[in-house]
């Protein structure tokens, strides 16, 4: 059930933008304060993201109010930030099925609604997208078609958005840029000559007025495109003068404007109302609280990033014990990370922006000069760790699966390339659940396997773990690859001695005459509970196979499967095309073997959100599915 429809006087009128716009300015307010507790109490029942939300409210409402959406073009950079974007275009009565199997989508998509105008889930996207948007009306004559991109501080810090503020600076457009600045408190009340200035550079009088001198400077042939763009920067160099402060986007012949408190709607809406309509690309900097308007978020935005359920009236999070539950993957690794370090120098921790989702801030709060957080910046990353590994050091550059898609180059260019010993280790690699498909970081395996000079692992357990990241950091083992996945793992008693594992080496976990089952990494623990319910419901006798490696594959060990049996199935969590059934497929039609084989894994289609059981059943690879293919 979603909140109760009687609960707003002003929410409950507003069914889509066309309502909102109909309210006054001085109602605004109350919106936001009804929509923020809406966030609140939906999220508190149905886990999802929350603080960044909470901080975008007033933002939303303003555009939505000055915009004419959906004709207008609101452009959301990650979508974490976006659910207030949701409810307020038709999709608060169904809010509740957020995130779960068939429900409303994780982020804003295209597929789900026409006011959700690009793909959102990987950061840094938004400016580029918007650009392409507003070029594509320029060149169709929609002259009334607005753009907005709104990008969070976070968000900059990725290449992309750079790439994009780089081509807006030198192609025509009216692009309007968002920078939603929520890592510092608003600033004070500005003085004098800063609040001048920015009255004035926003007010529509002058804004008028400067186009129109502009347009006829052009007809007199006084100014052209080279000498604008040299007038803005002197503009831009007068601002920050008087204003005491510089920014990046000066030189960049993009107008700045603010920064503003983004939490004041009204004067937000002034704003937009004023500066939306002006020739050539332009920034508003917002300053903003992640979690505004709910204080535990508000002092602990991290940890109410995605909080699970909560008691929307004392804060008091429902957390599980799990004091006797095995651990998570990612604490396993970061565990294990500051116990290697300690025993070798050379190893540093490389993250970006993730130091909590991957447990690297184990290795910081041990070893603050050998961590490093780069932020939303996995190129970055990569390349990083390639250059330190360069010069001596072992870099454990921990990514998860699906943001190492962006790093894809750096990998091959930067590390495998100079088979520079880097540990790439990739968190939530496979069905993550409800963050949907923009999240299942189930490409990896077939994107690398080509690579040369990789070597590609999947731990069974946490032991498996634990004894892989000790072998790659040992001498000479070049690039190392271990995927892993989100969630727990199956042992309680996880410590283990850090021994050294053969690379390239297998397992057989158990003897069979009827089929051979090759598995690789923690979906082997599946489908050896789907093997021993096989064996006593069909009678049949099947022998399991810990691949361990994907490359370099065990050719000992596949040849012994070769010439054993006729039926072979493999199971992966990660896409069939490319993936490890097929290089097992290669392995045997290159060496002369022709079994009927059966391969599990990930379909062809982008898989959709819901509970990581439910997906698996959606793909055939839980347990009851696997049981009817052993046959």
């Amino acid at each position: 059930m979603g909140t109760e429809p009687t609960k707003y006087n002003l929410l409950n009128t507003i069914d889509s933008p066309a309502d909102l716009r109909r309210l006054r300015p001085e109602q605004l307010p109350e919106v936001c304060r009804e929509l923020r507790e809406d966030i609140i109490q939906e999220v508190s029942q149905n886990p999802g993201h929350f603080a960044a939300s909470l901080g975008t409210v007033e933002l939303t409402v303003a555009l939505h109010y000055v915009l004419n959406t959906p004709y207008d073009r609101i452009v959301w950079d990650v979508g974490h930030q976006a659910y207030g974007h949701k409810i307020l275009t038709g999709r608060r009565d169904t809010f509740y099925t957020n995130r779960k199997l068939g429900g409303i989508r994780p982020f804003p998509s295209p597929n789900e609604s026409e006011y959700d105008t690009f793909a959102c889930g990987h950061a840094s996207n938004s400016i580029s997208a918007a650009l392409g948007m507003a070029v594509a009306a320029a060149r169709k004559g929609e002259k009334n078609r607005h753009v907005v991109a709104v990008i969070g501080d976070g968000s900059m810090s990725g290449g992309l958005a750079f790439e994009g503020l780089n081509n807006a600076s030198s192609t025509p457009n009216n692009l309007l840029i968002i920078l939603n600045d929520n890592d510092m408190a608003i600033d004070r009340s500005v003085g004098g000559m800063k609040q001048y200035l920015f009255n004035l550079t926003t007010s529509n009088r002058y804004n008028q007025l400067r186009f129109k001198t502009s347009r006829l400077l052009f007809k007199m042939g006084i100014l052209n495109e080279e000498r604008r763009k040299a007038l803005i920067r002197f503009a831009n160099s007068l601002k920050s003068m008087a204003a005491q402060q510089q920014n990046i986007f000066e030189g960049m012949n993009i107008r700045y404007f603010g920064p503003i408190d983004g939490h004041d709607v009204r004067n937000l809406a002034r704003v937009l109302r004023d500066i939306k309509d002006l020739q050539g690309p332009k920034i508003l900097h917002l300053h903003t609280v992640k979690g505004k308007g709910f204080a535990p978020a508000e002092k602990d935005p991290g940890t109410w990033h995605a909080p699970g359920r909560f008691n929307p009236e004392t804060g008091e999070r429902y957390v599980t014990d799990d004091t006797h539950l095995p651990p998570l993957f990612q604490d396993v690794f970061g565990e294990t990370l500051v116990e290697l370090a300690q025993q070798n120098p050379r190893i540093v921790g490389v993250t970006p922006a993730m130091p909590t989702g991957c447990s690297m801030n184990k290795l910081m709060e041990v070893m603050p000069d050998r961590a490093f957080d780069v932020g939303i910046a996995e190129g970055h990353a990569a390349t990083f760790s390639g250059g330190m590994a360069k010069e001596g050091l072992q870099p454990f550059c921990n990514i998860y699966s699906t943001f190492m898609q962006r790093a894809y180059d750096n990998v091959i260019h930067d590390i495998a390339l100079l088979r520079l010993p880097v540990v790439l280790c990739l968190d939530r690699a496979g069905l993550v659940g409800e963050d949907g498909p923009t999240h299942h970081g189930v490409f990896d395996l077939a994107y690398f396997r080509p690579i040369p000079n990789l070597t590609i692992s999947s731990p069974m357990n946490e032991h498996e773990l634990r004894r892989l990241m000790y072998t790659a950091q040992l001498p000479d083992k070049g690039p190392f690859v271990i995927r892993y996945p989100r969630g727990r793992g199956v042992l309680t008693d996880w410590r283990c001695p850090l021994e050294e594992i053969p690379v390239g080496k297998g397992r057989k976990l158990k003897d069979g005459k009827d089929i051979a089952v090759i598995t690789l990494g923690p979906i082997g623990n599946l489908a050896a509970k789907a093997i021993g319910r096989a064996e006593k419901e069909k009678g049949l006798s099947i022998a399991h196979y810990d691949l361990r490696f994907l490359k370099p594959l065990d050719e000992d060990m596949l040849h012994e499967i070769g010439r054993n049996f006729r039926r072979i199935v493999t199971i992966e969590d990660g896409v069939l095309k490319g993936g490890m059934g097929s290089a097992i497929l290669e392995f045997l039609a290159d060496n002369g073997y022709t079994p009927q084989v059966k391969r599990i894994g990930v379909p062809d289609t982008f898989v959709e959100h819901g509970s990581i059981q439910e997906l698996y059943h959606l793909c055939h690879m839980d347990e009851d599915e696997i049981v009817k293919q052993l046959e």
